[in-house]
């Protein structure tokens, strides 16, 4: 191979490692706090076929339990809108995903705000659950483009904020033992939602819609399947 080759070749590669590896499921260095303790998170596969990071108490059933105390999804930390995310979006984002969780665990439970308003004698989960990050970042590189000139345009398109980003959105949940106060589930998700277009494009809720119209499914199927 030539020294222009071999120089071309290495550019590649770098784009690949660069652009082509968006990792599915969040990093360690992207916990927002939220949980607290993020010990014993496994990745796991949704019956969605999605990447999450998950951890469950043994001998943890719930069909032991026959209400849900959740009121809203939390923006956490403290909201900080971008020019590409408004306080608007992330406000239809909390309402959007609340509404999805609870349309997941009413199937199964009775939902209420606090726990003072569960039935008596109920045997409750508290649920605990925030949007920690909102974001957009560069689709990883398609097969096409592991090429040298493929390679080259796509990291140009990156660098110059052309090329196509995916949405994303963080969620990490705590689902507790209400008599016992110990954590029975702890869930971190990184949500995909749609394609935008480049790095200028306002990123809005409903880029997530069909996102948490899967992740509702997904916390469905793993509660009724028990």
């Amino acid at each position: 191979m030539g020294m222009s080759n071999k120089w071309i070749a290495g550019i590649a590669l770098s784009c690949v490692f660069q652009v082509g590896c968006v990792s599915q499921v969040a990093q360690q260095e992207q916990y927002s706090g939220f949980l607290g303790n993020y010990q014993g998170l496994e990745e796991q596969t949704t019956p969605s076929e999605q990447k999450v990071l998950r951890w469950v108490s043994p001998g943890f059933d719930p069909r032991a339990y026959s209400t849900v105390v959740f009121r809203q999804m939390e923006l956490y930390p403290s909201p900080q809108p971008t020019a590409r995310v408004s306080l608007k979006t992330l406000q239809d984002l909390q309402l959007m995903a609340s509404n999805s969780v609870k349309t997941a665990f009413a199937r199964r439970y009775a939902i209420v705000p606090y726990p003072q308003l569960a039935p008596t004698n109920s045997r409750s989960l508290i649920l605990q659950a925030a949007i920690t990050h909102v974001s957009a970042n560069n689709e990883g590189m398609h097969w096409y483009e592991v090429v040298p000139i493929g390679a080259i345009v796509g990291a140009t398109q990156a660098a110059t904020g052309h090329r196509d980003q995916t949405a994303e959105m963080y969620i990490e949940a705590n689902l507790i033992d209400a008599k016992t106060g110990l954590p029975v589930a702890k869930i971190v998700r990184k949500v995909f939602g749609e394609t935008i277009k480049n790095a200028k494009q306002p990123i809005v809720a409903n880029d997530f819609k069909v996102a948490l119209k899967g992740m509702s499914d997904d916390m469905q199927a793993l509660l009724l399947k028990h």
